[in-house]
């Protein structure tokens, strides 16, 4: 069965929110990472505010990120939203209604792990219907003081398994967490 990914920039503060501060920490490590992750799913879920920041730009991009910007391009990307009518963004559908029957389902299908970049409502929604099976936290050594949380107020308690650990140069760490459901 494929699994559901949480593939997220994080603070050390727990912070997602619009990200532009994770540039001063890139390296090359880090998008090979990025590269690697990308390269073993086959599927993008997204919220709404990410799909259309996403939509909004990767079609631009192809020639400056290769393989990776025709990936993130060409992959299917489920839009879960509720306001959303349309996804015009290549190879992009709405998801409504039953998100836990939909994403079941989705899960069901053959093909590779299913990622979640960004999307922290999203998120925070998946985890209430247990759909999430691993974390995948690129922490970065920040504090930002405010701005929206990974796990904010009224998260559902999750036990976790800490499972793999990468540290970049830069002091970049990736915590890969699976979710215990036993």
């Amino acid at each position: 069965m494929r699994k559901v990914i949480v593939s997220e920039f994080i603070s050390l503060d727990g912070v997602i929110e619009n990200p532009e501060w994770t540039f001063q920490f890139g390296s090359d490590e880090q998008q090979q990472y990025k590269y690697e992750e990308l390269k073993e799913s086959d599927a993008l879920l997204l919220g709404r505010v990410t799909y259309e920041g996403f939509a909004a730009n990767w079609p631009n991009m192809i020639e400056q990120t290769g393989e990776y910007g025709q990936w993130m391009n060409n992959y299917p990307k489920y839009v879960i939203s509720n306001t959303l009518d349309k996804a015009e963004w290549n190879n992009s559908s709405v998801v409504k209604g039953d998100i836990a029957k939909e994403l079941k389902e989705l899960k069901e299908q053959p093909g590779k792990d299913i990622l979640v970049f960004g999307s922290g409502a999203l998120i925070q929604t998946l985890a209430q219907l247990d759909l999430v099976d691993e974390y995948r936290l690129m922490t970065f050594p920040i504090v930002l003081g405010k701005g929206q949380r990974l796990f904010g107020e009224g998260f559902k308690n999750q036990v976790l398994k800490l499972i793999d650990t990468k540290t970049f140069e830069t002091g970049v760490q990736v915590l890969t967490y699976q979710v215990n459901r036993d």
